[in-house]
C-alpha cells in the first residue's frame, strides 16, 4: 500500500500543516472515492448509453455533498449530459471567488482487449492506478473534493469563495457549451478559474499550462458508385472510393509529414522571446518524447524539419485522419467500394481562425478529388486555440502552492490538447485568470488504452489545491482590484 504521509520534499508552511495533513489523513477515502466515480462507464460519446452519464453525475453530486458544498445541483439543458454544481460562499465580499472546473465523462474504451485490466476495474500496479477516468478526468473531481473536504475537516471554513462547475460533456467537444453560459455564466461568475484537467510536465514535476490547442472535426465522403460491384467484372476502368480517398489524404502532408494545405497555419501565432525561453528552458528531448508518445523504434519524427518539437505539439496545427468508414478486411468481399467517409480530426495553433482553416481545408480537397468522384462535407464541434501570459497574482499563487506541494517549481508548457471551456468563460468573467493545473504525466495514455494515474502525483496535486486556495487569499486584494496576466486570446 502507498505511504499516505505527507510527500517527501514539501515545503509546506507551517501554518498550513494541518491543512495539509486533512489531505494525507483523507487520502485513503479520496482514492476510494475516485475508484468507485472510475468504475460508472460515463462515456459521452454517441452510441454509448447516456444513463450512465447521469450515473455518474449523480455520484459527482454526491461527492460534493459529502465534502461540504451547499446548493449542489445537476444543470441540465436540452439535449446534453448534465454538468453537476456546487459551491461554498462564506468568506465575505473581502475574499475573491474561485471556480473549479473539472469533468465526470469520459473516452470509449477503444480496444477492450487490450486493456492489461478492465477499463472500468481500477487496478494498482507499480504506485499507479489503472483505468478509464482514473486520471481523465474524474482525479480532477477528487482533487476539487480533496481540497476542500481538507479545509473545512481542519478549520471548519475555505479562505476563498468556491464555486465548482462539473461537466458531462468535455470529451464530446463541449457542444452545448454557448448555451450552458447564456444559462448560467452569471451565477458562476468568479475571479479566478482553476481547472484541473491537465498534464504535468513530468512525474514529480508539476506544470502550468498557458497555451491550448483549438481543434475541430470535418468529415469528408467520396462516391464513386450507386452501390458496390464485382471487382473482377467491372475493376480497371472504373474507380473505387477506397483508391481515390487514399489519393484525396496523401495530399495532406509533403514528405515530411508537414502540412500540405496552401496557408492552413499561416495565421498561427508565433512565441514571443519570453514564451521562446520558457520553451528552452525545458530541455526537451526528442527521443524521450517519442518514447513517452510510445512510438515504436526506428519510426522517424515526422514535420518541418525547421521546427522544435514542443512547438510541434504545442504551438502548431495538425490533420489527421481518425477514423474510415469501409469495409473491415474481415468483412472485405470482392467489390469495388462505393462509397468512403473519414473523420478528420483537426488541431488548431493558438492565433489560427478556425473557420478561415476548415474553409482552406475544404476547399484543398474539394480541389484534388480524383476521378470525378463526388465529394460532401459535414463539419463537427470547433473550438479555437487559447494562450494567456504566466504572470499576476493568481499565477504566482499557483506557482508558490505547487513549489510546496511539490517541492520544485513548475515548469510552463503548452498542450496540444484543446478544453473548450477555456476561453468561454475566461470571457464570460471579464478575462477571468485560468490556472490550468495537472492530474496526468506523460505516461498517463489519456484517451488510449490502460490509462493510469500516478498515486503519489495524485497526494501532490490534492495538496497543491488546499495550498492554492491559501495562497488565493493571501492575494485577494490585487485579485479583486483585476491585477490580471495579459488578456487570454484566442484563434
Amino acid at each position: 500500500m502507498p505511504d499516505w504521509s505527507l510527500p517527501a520534499n514539501h515545503t509546506v508552511a507551517p501554518s498550513l500543516l494541518d491543512v495539509a495533513e486533512a489531505v494525507a489523513r483523507n487520502l485513503p477515502t479520496t482514492r476510494a472515492q475516485l475508484e468507485e466515480l472510475s468504475r460508472i462507464p460515463s462515456i459521452s460519446a454517441d452510441g454509448h448509453d447516456p444513463t450512465q452519464v447521469r450515473h455518474s453525475a449523480d455520484a459527482t453530486g454526491d461527492l460534493l455533498r459529502r465534502a461540504g458544498l451547499e446548493h449542489v445541483r445537476l444543470l441540465e439543458i436540452d439535449g446534453a449530459h448534465p454538468y453537476v454544481t456546487g459551491e461554498w460562499l462564506h468568506a465575505g465580499d473581502g475574499a475573491p471567488t474561485v471556480l473549479l472546473y473539472a469533468h465526470h465523462d469520459v473516452q470509449p474504451v477503444g480496444t477492450p482487449d487490450r486493456w492489461t485490466s478492465p477499463p472500468f476495474e481500477p487496478t494498482e500496479r507499480d504506485g499507479r492506478l489503472f483505468g478509464r477516468g482514473t486520471a481523465d478526468d474524474k482525479a480532477g473531481v477528487l482533487v476539487h473534493v480533496a481540497a476542500i473536504r481538507a479545509w473545512l475537516d481542519a478549520r471548519g471554513h475555505l479562505p476563498v469563495n468556491v464555486k465548482v462547475i462539473i461537466e458531462g460533456e468535455e470529451e464530446i467537444g463541449s457542444p452545448h457549451l454557448e448555451a450552458f453560459l447564456a444559462a448560467h455564466a452569471d451565477e458562476l461568475r468568479s475571479d479566478v478559474i482553476v481547472l484541473t484537467d491537465l498534464p504535468n510536465w513530468k512525474v514529480g514535476w508539476p506544470a502550468l499550462t498557458y497555451a491550448l490547442r483549438g481543434m475541430g472535426e470535418l468529415f469528408v465522403t467520396l462516391e464513386a458508385l450507386e452501390q458496390p460491384v464485382h471487382s473482377g467484372m467491372w475493376g480497371g476502368p472504373f474507380p473505387d472510393a477506397l483508391t481515390a480517398m487514399i489519393h484525396l489524404l496523401a495530399t495532406l502532408h509533403d514528405a515530411d509529414g508537414a502540412i500540405a494545405v496552401p496557408g492552413y497555419g499561416d495565421d498561427a501565432r508565433k512565441p514571443t522571446h519570453a514564451e521562446r525561453e520558457r520553451l528552452d528552458a525545458l530541455g526537451a528531448d526528442v527521443a524521450q518524447l517519442a518514447a513517452e508518445a510510445r512510438v515504436l523504434d526506428g519510426v522517424q519524427v515526422i514535420g518541418d524539419p525547421t521546427v522544435g518539437v514542443l512547438d510541434k505539439l504545442w504551438l502548431r496545427p495538425t490533420i489527421t485522419p481518425i477514423g474510415i468508414d469501409a469495409p473491415s478486411v474481415r468483412d472485405a468481399s470482392n467489390q469495388l467500394i462505393n462509397r468512403v467517409r473519414v473523420k478528420l480530426s483537426l488541431r488548431m495553433a493558438p492565433g489560427m481562425d478556425i473557420d478561415r482553416a476548415v474553409a482552406q481545408l475544404r476547399d484543398h480537397l474539394a480541389a484534388n478529388v480524383v476521378w470525378g468522384l463526388h465529394v460532401s462535407f459535414d463539419e463537427g464541434p470547433r473550438n479555437a486555440g487559447w494562450t494567456t501570459e504566466p504572470s499576476g497574482p493568481a499565477f504566482d499563487a499557483a506557482e508558490a502552492a505547487m513549489t510546496a506541494a511539490y517541492g520544485r517549481a513548475p515548469a510552463h508548457i503548452g498542450c496540444g490538447g484543446s478544453i473548450p471551456f477555456v476561453q468561454p468563460f475566461s470571457d464570460a468573467f471579464d478575462g477571468a485568470p485560468c490556472l490550468l493545473t495537472g492530474i496526468e504525466d506523460p505516461h498517463t495514455n489519456a484517451h488510449g488504452e490502460d490509462e493510469s494515474l500516478h498515486l503519489d502525483d495524485f497526494h501532490r496535486a490534492c495538496l497543491t489545491e488546499a495550498l492554492l486556495l491559501a495562497e488565493l487569499a493571501t492575494r485577494s486584494g490585487d485579485l479583486l482590484d483585476g491585477v490580471s496576466p495579459t488578456s487570454a486570446t484566442s484563434g
